[in-house]
């Protein structure tokens, strides 16, 4: 839903408009191959601890100017300057721009850096222009949410997500589930920098090569997250849920491996500590990888357990020098809007 008001500029007034987005974790999707009738659907979770922070001002002069906070910004200039022209294009609203990423998500590392970024400028392209545009609508302008709507529902709410996929008519997957994960929940997080996961023409053209995802293993999905990731998650059964997350990982990771060298981890240090969690703690601790990687995940039910078995890790020799690894929390809000200080 759209409404646009008249155009006015605002270049006068200093109005100056922040969106700061979080990163979430790509659990899953539950049918890639439409075996059971309706193609990917996907589980995900918002978590904290990483963000895209953008802000939007009047330009000083007649063209938009970019600026970054950190050197990786930089690198994102050509894909803002591309969305900014599609928002233009829809909107009818000319006015040159000034540009600041303040920090951003690492991209292609399986955190959706991309779809955070794009909603996050949209958002505050909106907002600065006062033009009345839902999440959805927005992502649609920017062709994002092709295959998974946890991203785009993730920067509306924040929590753990299921959506249905999103079908044949254009529109984001429908959110099927939201549930607040408890507080105490975290997760350990790890990246590895010297790799990247696939994206756009990458990731479509891996999926093709891929064989049809049989659909009693499609079921068997469905029924983990029905049955086992969403009632853990409401009554705050952490077993259980743990349970349902090691399951889904363990089947998809086997059926995505021959995209990744035949290995279910895009990173090889990633997968190393990832297997070492989980013969440790078992279905004490939920392990995968979010969406094609590097980062890897693992859920555990406090701080202090996380703390704990990550010492353990690094006494073991399983946590490599080189990857960064992060406890984090599950967010259950999602972006923060609002006029710039």
């Amino acid at each position: 839903m759209t409404t646009l008001s008249p155009p006015r500029s605002r270049a006068d007034n200093g109005l100056r408009v922040a969106v700061r987005a979080p990163a979430r974790l790509h659990l899953g999707f539950l049918d890639p191959a439409a075996t059971l009738g309706r193609r990917f659907g996907s589980l995900g979770v918002v978590i904290d601890g990483f963000e895209t922070d953008l802000e939007i001002a009047a330009a000083p002069g007649a063209e938009d100017r970019y600026e970054s906070d950190e050197p990786a910004g930089a690198a994102e200039f050509d894909r803002l300057a591309g969305w900014l022209q599609q928002l233009r294009l829809r909107s009818g609203r000319p006015q040159a721009l000034t540009l600041r990423l303040r920090r951003t998500l690492p991209a292609h590392a399986g955190l959706g850096s991309g779809t955070q970024l794009a909603l996050a400028l949209a958002s505050a392209f909106v907002r600065w222009h006062g033009i009345e545009a839902d999440t959805p609508t927005l992502a649609g302008w920017l062709g994002r949410g092709l295959r998974s709507g946890i991203g785009i529902a993730g920067f509306d709410a924040g929590g753990l997500l299921v959506d249905g996929g999103p079908g044949g008519t254009g529109a984001s997957a429908p959110v099927l589930a939201r549930v607040e994960p408890p507080a105490a929940w975290r997760v350990v997080v790890a990246l590895d920098a010297r790799h990247r996961g696939l994206s756009g023409a990458e990731e479509r053209a891996a999926i093709a090569t891929l064989p049809p995802l049989p659909r009693t293993a499609a079921a068997d999905l469905c029924h983990q997250v029905l049955m086992r990731v969403l009632p853990g998650v409401a009554g705050g059964d952490f077993t259980d849920f743990a349970a349902g997350v090691n399951a889904i990982q363990s089947l998809l990771g086997e059926h995505f491996a021959p995209a990744q060298g035949g290995s279910p981890w895009t990173s090889p240090a990633v997968g190393r500590l990832m297997r070492w969690l989980r013969d440790a703690a078992g279905d004490g601790v939920g392990v995968g990888q979010s969406s094609w990687g590097p980062t890897g995940f693992a859920f555990v039910p406090s701080a202090a357990v996380g703390r704990h078995l990550l010492d353990a890790a690094a006494h073991a020799g399983a946590v490599d020098p080189a990857l960064e690894v992060r406890i984090v929390t599950l967010r259950n809000r999602g972006a923060t809007i609002g006029a710039a200080a």
